[in-house]
């Protein structure tokens, strides 16, 4: 099937051309016939096929028609879970608009508020959105969405995973009930499916492959460290390989991500940092250096790294493993994107065993065990994967372990899983203290509390305590 077999109109077609594409990938050859034929549509796709192209060729392909209600608000609204993935969005608009005229839009966190209200107040066609963002604009009444016509939802179980699932509920209700709503996430059960069959009327079902089926392209793999300085000598096991291009390293908090870009630029590796404690321009800098080859290594945070598309990407390694097994997907879906081969390496240490058992069962398939000759585990595997007495032990200090072959201690040496005990500002943001999502409230001088709060607190509302908005390339998702 070529991309003219889809009845796009012949503009869109000439962007998609000029883009250097001429065959469709199997989400989009999938979905765009659903969506141009009015449906609701909810899919599931991994990382790297297209995904995004699926819902921003026939979006626009809307936009070329009239619209049948008066009014200056946007006719679509995409929302994403953080600001990153919202520009890699635009990007894909601006690359498949260049021949067509329409005004679109963003409103995301970490931006300045002026030039979002102005933007607000003139006519918009498109707008894509965090919900965060865009519910401190809507309790304003900044937002008309009396001619919004399709509602898209990026990502949505990433989402629901931060905390969003009573914002993203309510900016649905305030749209028109008679909206095209699209659902794509990496899953389609739990949560996810849940909220779909409260926002969606009888959609098409696209799932392209379980989890155990995906990421055929990319080869993955464990090694067992005892320590955290056994983690850190496997890592420069790996960062001496040739084939190893770029990778992405991923931490369990800001701050560990830090202390690895450091210790990794102190050894000599071009290396930097990326997560949401960095300005909206430095985030935006460090990818474009990494993406034009000024950085070998990329040490992130899930948050930060979502929707991070780079093709030169041939590695990631999980220096800690993810908290939510689902993120183990997204985090992988960084190489071997576009039916390239890549490489994915988890390293396991003492208080990882749970997290991996839960990514294997998500998955279902256990992963390959590696050992590298001379930096053999002394330490058996528990049975299970887990640990007696509840996950491991938890060392004093800032290592332990022995140092493995003679190598001295490593800068950046964490507590357990190299990351200390702290939370980023990402993780704290996009959780409520007591775990539960506040209920969002419209109306002046009403926002949406984060959380319980006592005391003076009660008075200074929490709207921008329980959001976080953060999210990037050309090609077709």
């Amino acid at each position: 099937m070529l991309f003219k077999d889809l009845n796009l109109d012949a503009k869109l077609l000439q962007a998609v051309e000029a883009s250097g594409f001429s065959e469709p990938t199997e989400i989009q050859s999938k979905a765009i016939p659903v969506v141009l034929a009015g449906r609701d549509l909810m899919a599931s796709a991994q990382t790297g096929t297209g995904k995004t192209a699926a819902f921003v060729l026939p979006a626009l392909q809307q936009l070329l028609k009239p619209s049948e209600k008066k009014g200056k608000g946007p006719r679509v609204l995409v929302l994403t879970p953080t600001r990153e993935l919202a520009m890699q969005v635009n990007d894909n608009i601006r690359q498949f608009s260049k021949f067509v005229k329409f005004t679109n839009g963003t409103v995301v966190g970490g931006m300045p508020y002026p030039p979002q209200m102005k933007m607000l107040r003139n006519p918009l066609d498109l707008l894509v959105a965090t919900p965060g963002r865009l519910m401190d604009h809507m309790e304003q009444g900044r937002v008309d969405f009396s001619r919004l016509e399709v509602l898209i939802l990026d990502e949505a179980d990433r989402m629901l995973d931060m905390g969003f699932v009573d914002a993203v509920k309510m900016i649905a209700a305030a749209t028109p009930g008679d909206r095209q709503t699209l659902l794509f996430s990496a899953t389609l059960e739990g949560r996810v499916l849940k909220i779909a069959q409260q926002l969606l009327k009888n959609p098409e079902q696209i799932s392209l492959a379980v989890n155990n089926e995906r990421h055929k392209s990319i080869e993955q793999h464990v090694h067992h460290a005892d320590s955290v300085n056994h983690k850190h000598d496997l890592l420069d096991h790996h960062l001496r390989n040739a084939d190893m291009t770029q990778a992405v390293i991923f931490t369990a908090t800001k701050r560990a991500a830090d202390k690895l870009a450091k210790s990794l630029m102190a050894q000599g590796h071009k290396s930097a940092a990326l997560h949401g404690d960095m300005s909206q321009n430095k985030r935006k800098r460090t990818v474009e250096n990494m993406r034009h080859g000024k950085f070998r290594l990329l040490v992130a945070t899930d948050v930060a790294a979502r929707g991070l598309d780079i093709k030169g990407i041939s590695h990631v390694i999980n220096f800690d493993m993810p908290m939510v097994a689902e993120d183990y997907i997204h985090r992988i879906g960084r190489t071997g994107r576009a039916g390239a081969k890549g490489n994915a390496i988890s390293l396991i240490g003492p208080g990882d065993w749970d997290k991996l058992s839960a990514v294997e069962r998500l998955t279902g398939q256990k992963l390959k065990r590696e050992v590298v000759e001379g930096m053999e585990p002394t330490t058996a595997e528990p049975r299970g994967g887990r640990r007696p007495g509840g996950g491991g032990f938890k060392p004093k200090g800032k290592s332990y372990g022995k140092p493995r072959g003679g190598s001295q201690q490593r800068n950046g040496g964490q507590p357990r899983n190299g990351s200390g005990n702290s939370r980023s500002n990402d993780e704290r943001r996009a959780a409520p203290k007591d775990g539960k999502p506040g209920k969002p409230k419209f109306g002046k001088g009403k926002a949406r509390p984060a959380g319980k709060t006592t005391g003076s607190n009660k008075k200074r509302s929490g709207s921008r305590q329980a959001r976080q908005h953060f999210p990037s390339g050309p090609m077709l998702g």
